[in-house]
């Protein structure tokens, strides 16, 4: 690696195959040298998980001028910690996660392993962004969402971040008529897991549900933004303190 151009990592959870972290690979040339590291099969919904039961393995699957990319057999946020520990020469000036097949508005930011990837980055102080496109087809067209996540990339290069902030960025399919910067939708999942039966007549629950919104006239959150043609921008951070409530609570406080 030169230390002339900014240097870009790239990671997602769908996996190193998917439609979506090629798109995002074309729409990131150009702006510095790329390195890929993704991982090995898809791996949504890993949120921060880390693999501690067996070991990592990673290889180059492509390599050309200011790009080199390789798979990992860990979730998303290995790949992260794996690349920055032990692959990468420098600290990259960028890391884009993505672009994710499907929504990670709301409280779905928890769950997702393209989010988590993106705050594990501020974790080493790398300005980060998550791409998702809300379109969970395998051909979906991530044109509208390759041109956001340029420009805000090109944002991020020139004027960062504040540290221990990511940006969780969704984009509707279709028509983008802009990019707002919202807030997190507030509510949950419900009706999560469908009831079935296996081969053996066996009782199994396979993951589904409706978003219940608790938020839906506010007009500044994700959810809002998506649903009216914008792509929604979250600025989310790794510090989780509530401090506004730590003076109500400092009555909670014991000797011990």
């Amino acid at each position: 690696m030169t230390n002339k151009k900014p240097l870009i990592l790239i990671t997602n959870d769908d996996g190193y195959q998917a439609k979506g972290i090629a798109e995002l690979i074309n729409a990131m040339k150009g702006l510095g040298e790329i390195v890929v590291f993704a991982p090995d099969t898809h791996r949504s919904g890993m949120s921060s998980a880390i693999t501690t039961t067996h070991p990592l393995r990673a290889r180059i699957y492509h390599k050309e001028e200011n790009l080199t990319a390789y798979m990992c057999n860990g979730t998303p946020v290995d790949c992260v910690k794996l690349a920055l520990n032990e692959f990468v020469e420098r600290k990259p000036d960028l890391l884009v996660s993505g672009i994710n097949h499907g929504s990670n508005a709301g409280i779905s930011v928890l769950y997702s392993g393209t989010v988590a990837a993106a705050l594990e980055g501020c974790v080493f102080d790398v300005p980060s962004i998550a791409m998702s496109l809300c379109d969970f087809t395998p051909d979906a067209d991530f044109t509208a969402t390759a041109k956001v996540a340029r420009k805000l990339a090109e944002k991020v290069l020139k004027d960062s971040l504040p540290k221990g902030i990511c940006l969780n960025v969704n984009v509707p399919a279709g028509e983008v008529k802009g990019v707002k910067m919202t807030t997190q939708t507030q509510g949950k999942w419900v009706n999560e897991y469908q009831r079935s039966k296996d081969g053996g007549d066996r009782e199994v629950f396979w993951m589904t549900g409706n978003f219940e919104n608790w938020d839906a006239n506010n007009e500044n959150n994700d959810e809002w933004a998506l649903a009216n043609g914008y792509a929604a921008v979250v600025p989310v951070k790794i510090d989780m303190t509530a401090y506004d409530l730590i003076p109500e609570m400092k009555e909670w406080e014991i000797q011990c």
